[in-house]
């Protein structure tokens, strides 16, 4: 794949083991910092690093709070897990944040967590909410994606009669701002969730680490784009980078890796607590630094 061109950068602040109004006092920095260009929360519903009694906050609530006190950053769930809420619950809650935002959500969804980490499983009997084995979750996933679109964007009731998702008399109202509907981001890693990024995704997510799996994953969807006849480059790649603030470097290497890889959509992980000025740092130290790296591909 082609070098992707100017890179648009973001922040992930994982809303949990922190407070409310630094995630708050972040976002807002990163407002009004330019080189920040999106923000995300991430969704679970129980702590899954540190105290497994500490705070974890609900993602979309949050992210409607953050819509509402930030004017220029997209925003997103990074991501959504599909076996949380139902998907015609989760076309609402989301075309109420592309509304209060004023259309600057992506909707970032996926499969849901397996049970890796180990923390993550127990969300679910803690919650009342069943866990669908891995293939059944995958199809969940694709219904949830047409349920969506089509709630965004059909102007008549309709009722849908799949495998996993029954509706009768579905209708959206009011739609979203953006149109035709807000981005669909699709994270994940198998080949299986691939597919459905193929089908259903204008981004696809990746957790970085690992940059030649991350490379194959990304040419496995080129070849199921090209199996139903999509463009790939019509896909925005991205990719999660973890940030440690004692080696930048570090980070500033992932990023030009990314970027020779095709990633064009760089989402830097925030870990709490947050060094003062933290976004003014990232836009400074990561990404000023790689764009006077000499490895910037396109403006």
């Amino acid at each position: 794949m082609a070098p992707a061109p100017r890179p648009r950068f973001g922040i992930m602040t994982a809303p949990s083991q922190v407070d409310y109004h630094d995630i708050l006092s972040v976002w807002r920095e990163a407002d009004a910092v330019p080189e920040i260009e999106h923000a995300w929360l991430f969704d679970h519903l129980m702590p899954i690093f540190g105290d497994p009694d500490g705070p974890t906050y609900e993602g979309w609530t949050l992210l409607s709070a953050l819509a509402a006190q930030t004017r220029r950053l997209r925003l997103g769930v990074m991501v959504t897990s599909n076996r949380f809420r139902p998907p015609a619950l989760l076309a609402k809650i989301a075309t109420t944040v592309d509304i209060v935002s004023g259309g600057r959500l992506d909707l970032g969804i996926g499969v849901g967590s397996r049970p890796n980490p180990p923390q993550a499983r127990r969300e679910y009997p803690a919650h009342g909410l069943p866990f669908q084995p891995p293939a059944q979750a995958v199809e969940s996933l694709a219904e949830a994606c047409t349920v969506i679109r089509r709630l965004w964007t059909e102007k008549e009731p309709f009722d849908f009669h799949g495998t996993h998702h029954q509706l009768t008399g579905a209708f959206g109202s009011p739609k979203p701002v953006q149109r035709p509907h807000p981005p669909i981001l699709i994270g994940g890693r198998s080949a299986a969730t691939l597919r459905v990024v193929a089908e259903h995704a204008d981004l696809w997510n990746i957790p970085g680490g690992d940059i030649d799996d991350v490379v194959r994953r990304s040419a496995l969807l080129d070849r199921y784009c090209a199996d139903i006849g999509r463009d790939p480059a019509s896909i925005v790649r991205s990719i999660h980078l973890p940030v440690d603030y004692d080696r930048p470097g570090e980070t500033i290497e992932a990023i030009g890796e990314a970027v020779d890889a095709g990633f064009g959509h760089i989402v830097l992980g925030l870990g709490a607590p947050y060094p003062a000025g933290v976004a003014r740092w990232v836009a400074d130290e990561l990404i000023g630094a790689y764009r006077g790296s000499g490895r910037v591909h396109g403006s």
